[in-house]
């Protein structure tokens, strides 16, 4: 589902192929790092937390594709995010690490 929806929204000119590893590329850019990385993302306001029932490539691929529609409709749904220092402050004496994704000029995010 992931792979269609990217091959039809974010690229809806490009052959599949192209789509496919454009996916991958986002997919490949998913990373880990400590609270401590993500806080002055936060502070700047550009973190976002996406929830775990997401594929965090393809909301970054409708973040970095402007598809306003979705990203409006996962903003509305409480599945995108974005943290504030409420948030913030449960995570700043955790020793948690965040599965990240960086496209920017935001950062998108979730507790592992």
């Amino acid at each position: 589902m992931a792979r269609a929806y990217y091959q039809r929204v974010i690229l809806p000119d490009q052959p599949a192929p192209a789509a496919a590893v454009c996916l991958q590329k986002l997919t490949n850019d998913i990373g880990k790092v400590p609270w401590s990385y993500l806080r002055p993302h936060q502070e700047a306001g550009n973190l976002y937390f996406v929830d775990h029932a997401l594929n965090l490539a393809v909301v970054g691929a409708a973040v970095s594709g402007n598809d306003v529609t979705q990203v409006k409709a996962w903003l509305g749904a409480g599945d995108l995010v974005k943290i504030e220092s409420i948030h913030a402050a449960q995570w700043t004496d955790a020793a948690l690490e965040f599965e990240t994704l960086l496209v920017s000029p935001f950062v998108l995010c979730r507790p592992l």
